[in-house]
């Protein structure tokens, strides 16, 4: 079956606020359906409040925008993420007197207010969901779309299925690619792994060359960020499964989803800034492609799927990847970025009964 996906495009005709992109999103808003929903309700809008340097979060007009709306037709809006507070949101302008409503801990301030539903699948056993979200009236779910580590790219169902849930619940969909393996001849315990990983869950068991590096998993999410900042390749995956990996994703984000009535489910992708690595690597890199504008609907999966569709590796910006990697040359840019094909995501999705690959792009002017 056919889905529409709402698309404010960042393309204009004229020099006149109207077309620029707020006031298009204004505009898709009020096409949403949105108004009829938010009525005398608590209304959860998920959003990646970033972390350290980063810039290329959701910019606070947009969000502020989407508040307002919220506001204007008499819902409640609260803005939540994971680990709020540690990710000091004010330094990316995300505060209560700029954004028009509370920013909060989505499991609570100590991490321990949750849900927990039984899954089973292979090691992946527990869906923690975020209290806030599981007792809010409506979720928006409001995603920046970039390219992504372990999931190839990072949009609405990356939102839901780590932005939802605790860190054990990470782990266990983490732990369905395998574990990590440090080749000691390859390391020049330069410690950028040590940094670069934000659960302090790795350490070298002494200092100097002799030093035997160390992952405490309890710790550990498999983030992949040490993997992916080593220079010389010596940490990696073992048993690296990409589709169970995609299969917790999906089931994670139904598990998640299931918690409101369909109708009380929306979401939004922004597609401006769209980089190479995921929001909390506290950093922000240059855009891979210029911005294309944002995707909206009832339907995760077509929302999606617009979304990748829209990203072109004819438009590549060369400065968006490092200097002197060389694409594969195949595949969706982000396939060629990152080695992983971001559509099995959305196979996956379809198969758990979430929306339609297929989908009408219905443009907001």
């Amino acid at each position: 079956m056919t889905q529409s996906a709402l698309f404010a495009p960042m393309a204009y005709t004229r020099y006149e606020a109207s077309q620029t992109l707020p006031e298009k999103f204004a505009r898709l808003l009020k096409r949403s359906g949105l108004a009829e929903r938010v009525k005398g309700k608590q209304v959860a809008i998920k959003m990646h409040v970033g972390s350290g340097v980063s810039y290329s979060t959701i910019p606070p007009v947009f969000v502020r925008k989407l508040v307002d709306f919220v506001l204007g037709h008499g819902g409640k809006p609260f803005i939540t993420d994971h680990y709020v507070a540690g990710r000091h949101p004010e330094q990316r302008g995300y505060t209560e007197h700029n954004l028009g409503c509370p920013i909060l801990e989505g499991c609570g301030h100590l991490g321990k207010y949750f849900y927990t539903k039984p899954l089973d699948y292979k090691t992946f056993l527990h869906v923690d969901i975020a209290g806030l979200v599981h007792d809010a009236d409506v979720l928006i779910n409001f995603s920046h779309v970039k390219g992504h580590g372990s999931c190839g790219f990072g949009g609405a169902c990356k939102n839901i299925a780590m932005g939802c849930v605790t860190d054990r619940t990470r782990h266990e969909i983490h732990g369905l690619e395998g574990g990590l393996v440090w080749d000691a001849d390859k390391c020049t315990h330069c410690g950028k792994c040590i940094t670069a990983c934000n659960h302090d869950a790795n350490s070298f068991s002494k200092p100097g060359k002799d030093g035997v590096y160390e992952v405490n998993y309890h710790h550990c999410t498999l983030c992949q960020h040490c993997v992916k900042i080593c220079p010389t390749g010596a940490i990696t995956l073992d048993s690296h499964n990409y589709t169970d990996f995609q299969t917790g994703m999906a089931l994670c984000t139904r598990t998640v989803l299931d918690t409101f009535a369909p109708e009380d489910i929306y979401h939004i992708n922004v597609l401006t800034a769209i980089t190479a690595l995921c929001d909390c690597w506290g950093m922000t890199t240059p855009s891979l492609v210029p911005d294309i504008g944002i995707m909206a609907g009832p339907d995760i999966v077509a929302v999606e799927r617009a979304s990748l569709d829209a990203i072109k590796i004819e438009d590549l910006i060369p400065v968006g990847i490092p200097q002197g990697m060389e694409l594969s040359g195949s595949g969706h840019l982000f396939q060629q970025l990152h080695g992983k094909d971001p559509f099995v995501q959305l196979d996956k999705l379809e198969e758990a009964g979430l929306g339609s690959q297929d989908y009408k792009l219905v443009t907001v002017k």
